[in-house]
């Protein structure tokens, strides 16, 4: 993640302690209840309007009271909301009644949706009418109401009945005196407090399940990492149904005691350059994609109140940072993050900033490097520690949780770590592309084509890009071969758009290694080259 600073305020890091990440994520939003005031404000809901700490315990009691009567301990109950007080209350309902969060991507294409919802043996999702029809997702509702039961919250908020509302106001009164009805001091530490999911190698999603140990240290690990004040105020456009977006973007704050003001899409640079400078936010959760755009829609004078711009889920390009630097004087520092680690794993500090790497590794986590063959000085970056993941759930195995082995996880990207302990990471092992933020599995593209055209050879390389980080070129030796083509078949069998590439190259033949497989290295040059010409 990337760090834009502007600050004389002397640093007030909290030193990280693994005893502070004992006890569920509810208990920790209790306590910071406490410590912080029931009046303090706590959350900015898009439209501007503010919910203190009360507010979001009253409603989080009532609505998950509510909740309660349709599901079971230990359920996994699926949220599709956007950023914002409707996703928060859910969460932190679901999770006070010992419920699973499972967070829907709805951005996800018709299969991947239903693939989620079956690997995580989700029977009921929780959404909103309005959410549906502003977002104009009424097929994606569709999609997913055909496989699981969907619960509008305009629904369960008209029902709610009299012991909900009491429970509500008690909750909000006397947490404790609602103990023996709740999971929230049974619930163990180790226990999946979450799961996410990630974007698959081969079209199936797989499911990340963070138990409330693991989200709890990288909360903080980040509070020990990265100075925070009580004055700070977080603007967080990023999707809760990424990590980044949940973690740092929703949890953090509200166990930081950090107002957070949510927008409920990343996509609106001028809206949320305005939200900015009215609520004089003071750090801005974004990716080197989205931000670019708000630097472009922005006047000089308009971020100033920013002090951090902490990025996440792709590289920052230098083009940013001199931009950036130019236009508002900030400098932007990059990290790294995965989902299957909470998701922050290393980032670079106000008093040490090394551009070209993503910083240190998060208190408490190891690393290792495997070496590979032909990367000299770099290996497969593997890590392990508090914030590692349970394990994941796959789709040939619903509801099973498959653990890392031996506790590390395998990032798949190839890194170095200088003599500092700086990590830079080099390039991905695994063939999958970053597209606007997004994890596109290059074989999936590879196999799209080769269902269009079964008799042909096809191969998939991404390539930088200026605007989306990078897009994804076919390599094909079908002579007509038209993107169109391409589009039409996956809408056609509900595949994701991500997974589309962005240009089609016909050649006679593809190259090949002498063991007869594809040379990828010679059609990456070829792509690239073919995006230098600017043909299309």
């Amino acid at each position: 993640m990337d760090t834009a600073v502007k600050t004389n305020q002397r640093p007030s890091r909290i030193p990280f302690d693994p005893a502070a990440a004992r006890g569920s994520l509810f208990q920790a939003f209790l306590d910071a209840r406490a410590q912080f005031g029931g009046s303090t404000p706590a959350l900015v809901d898009g439209d501007g309007r503010v919910l203190t700490y009360d507010e979001l315990v009253r409603a989080s009691f009532a609505l998950g009271h509510a909740l309660r009567k349709g599901t079971k301990r230990d359920e996994k109950v699926g949220v599709m909301l956007p950023t914002g007080v409707g996703a928060a209350v859910a969460f932190l309902a679901l999770t006070a009644y010992g419920r699973i969060p499972t967070m829907i991507n709805f951005t996800s294409g018709a299969a991947d949706l239903k693939s989620a919802i079956r690997t995580a043996e989700v029977k009921r999702v929780v959404t909103a009418h309005r959410f549906i029809e502003l977002g104009k997702l009424e097929d994606v509702a569709q999609t997913v109401g055909e496989a699981a039961e969907l619960i509008y919250l305009e629904d369960v908020r008209a029902k709610l009945s009299l012991s909900d509302k009491l429970t509500g106001l008690v909750g909000s009164l006397s947490p404790n005196f609602l103990a023996p009805n709740f999971m929230l001091h049974r619930t163990q530490s180790d226990k999946p407090a979450a799961i996410l999911f990630t974007s698959g190698t081969e079209g199936q999603p797989k499911g990340v399940v963070l138990s409330h140990h693991n989200i709890l240290t990288n909360v903080a690990q980040v509070r020990a990492h990265i100075d925070l004040y009580a004055s700070d105020v977080v603007f967080n456009p990023l999707p809760v149904f990424h990590c980044f977006g949940l973690t740092v973007g929703m949890l953090l704050p509200l166990i930081a005691g950090i107002k957070v003001v949510c927008h409920p899409t990343p996509l609106q640079p001028r809206e949320i350059v305005r939200r900015i400078r009215e609520s004089q936010a003071t750090i801005l959760l974004s990716t080197d994609t989205f931000i670019s755009q708000y630097g472009r829609a922005g006047e000089p004078g308009d971020l100033d109140s920013l002090r951090l711009a902490v990025c996440g889920a792709e590289r920052v390009r230098d083009e940013t940072r001199t931009f950036f630097r130019r236009k508002y004087g900030m400098d932007i520092l990059e990290g790294y993050g995965v989902t299957e680690a909470s998701p922050v794993v290393a980032a670079n500090q106000i008093e040490a900033n090394h551009p070209g790497t993503v910083g240190r590794l998060m208190a408490g986590m190891e690393a290792r490097l495997d070496p590979v063959e032909g990367i000299p000085n770099a290996g497969i970056l593997k890590v392990k520690g508090p914030n590692v993941m349970l394990g994941y759930i796959r789709a040939d195995a619903p509801g099973r949780i498959v653990p890392p082995e031996g506790g590390w996880y395998d990032t798949g990207d190839v890194a170095s770590i200088d003599a500092d302990g700086f990590i830079a990471i080099r390039g991905r092992v695994k063939r999958f592309a970053k597209v606007g933020g997004e994890t596109v599995s290059l074989a999936v593209v590879e196999n799209i084509a080769a269902a269009l055209w079964p008799d042909n050879h096809h191969a998939a390389v991404a390539v930088p890009d200026a605007t989306k980080g990078e897009q994804i070129v076919l390599v094909t030796d079908v002579a007509e071969a038209r993107r169109l083509d391409l589009v039409a078949w996956a809408q056609n069998h509900g595949a994701s758009e991500l997974a589309i590439p962005r240009r089609v190259i016909s050649i006679a033949g593809l190259p090949v290694l002498g063991t007869g497989k594809t040379d990828y290295v010679s059609v990456q040059k070829m792509a690239e080259q073919d995006a230098k010409s600017g043909r299309t």
